[in-house]
């Protein structure tokens, strides 16, 4: 059984709370979870204590037993120290796609022809 160390989302509309919870990856975003692990509140400034609570000793015993946290929570267990963490970068993510790329060729080549015909 893999086991992810994430978020679910609690709360009314708009005034987002998440629990921190050890569950199934299967399982669904807010279904079963075998263990609730701490909390985060986003509405909370950054600074603020309360933002995040987190039970380290559990969320070390569940990293040795082969849970993978997920982007955000490994954030916070950086900040506990847990874990190494650090900011991904994919440049090319942005770049248009293959077929963009192609129609963006095919303007290009219309324009150049239109303005050989126009001069």
């Amino acid at each position: 059984m893999s086991l992810k160390i994430r978020l679910t989302r609690g709360g009314a509309k708009k005034r987002p709370y998440y629990r921190i919870v050890i569950a199934d990856a299967r399982s669904p975003r807010d279904g079963r979870f075998i263990e609730r692990i701490g909390s985060y509140n986003p509405m909370l400034p950054k600074d603020s204590a309360e933002r995040v609570k987190l039970d380290a000793e559990r969320a070390k015993f569940w990293l040795e037993r082969g849970a993978q946290p997920t982007d955000r929570v490994a954030r916070f267990l950086s900040q506990a120290g847990l874990v190494k963490w650090q900011a991904g970068s994919n440049p090319k993510k942005a770049q248009p796609k293959a077929k963009a790329q192609e129609r963006l060729k095919a303007a290009q080549a219309a324009a150049g022809g239109a303005d050989a015909a126009a001069g």
